[in-house]
């Protein structure tokens, strides 16, 4: 891996969870709660690596599916980890951020979220984005209604929008697209992640299962994207 070529954004699919759990004959939280070990892992070497930009997909609008239990379970890990970790966060000078409607969450992951958000704002080192009940065509949706509101209240002309309008009222504004996508567990595909600033995202796919995903497994997929040439639709 070359230090001096680090992406500037990752985002991460972490999946895998429940399979891991699974495999062990154990319930599903067993296998969240191991997830969010590693994820503290992987947000540590991220940082120390010098990425700018992290984010990491924790829950999606279509997870509510699931069980009550397992949704119960997995807010309550969130809490967990926000609340036992925010020093530790703080001290290393990261900067929390969630994207997605984490609004409608149970008030205490919400009031969790909140705190860790108000005390970490002024950091300047590595921006942690946490994407909670966060679904990729729902934000487009959501930036739509905010520009279709805009024309009508004639603070954005329709004839002058363009794709930095639309980035602009995206949750991600302000920030890079992520030059690099992971997802773990073994599936390809990004499962309403990041559509819009992923489009010209390099994938990286990898069999290992959440749980088991390590700083070396990271920076496995870090090697494997510089050794990827892009060329955004040219010719290189």
């Amino acid at each position: 891996m070359d230090v001096g070529r680090i992406p500037k954004h990752i985002a991460v699919v972490m999946d895998g969870n429940g399979r891991w759990a699974a495999a062990r004959g154990m319930p599903r939280l067993y296998g969240h709660n191991a997830g969010m070990k590693a994820m503290k892992a992987i947000v540590n070497h991220a940082s120390d690596l010098g990425v700018g930009h992290l984010t990491v997909y924790a829950f999606s609008t279509e997870n509510w599916k699931r069980s009550a239990d397992e949704v119960s379970g997995i807010f309550g890990l969130i809490v967990t980890y926000v609340d036992r970790d925010l020093a530790e966060l703080h001290r290393n000078n990261v900067r929390v951020s969630v994207i997605g409607d984490y609004g409608s969450l149970p008030v205490k992951a919400v009031r969790s979220l909140e705190r860790t958000l108000a005390t970490t704002s002024g950091n300047s080192g590595m921006r942690f984005n946490i994407a909670l009940n966060y679904g990729g065509r729902a934000e487009l949706l959501r930036a739509a209604r905010a520009v279709a509101r805009d024309c009508a209240a004639g603070v954005l002309d329709e004839a002058l929008l363009d794709e930095e309008a639309l980035a602009s009222r995206l949750y991600t504004a302000g920030a890079p697209d992520p030059e690099l996508i992971i997802r773990t567990g073994g599936e390809k595909r990004l499962s309403n992640f990041l559509l819009w600033q992923g489009a010209y995202s390099e994938l990286v796919f990898s069999d290992v299962l959440w749980p088991d995903f390590t700083p070396k497994e990271f920076e496995k997929a870090i090697e494997e994207y510089q050794g990827r040439s892009r060329r955004f639709g040219g010719r290189g």
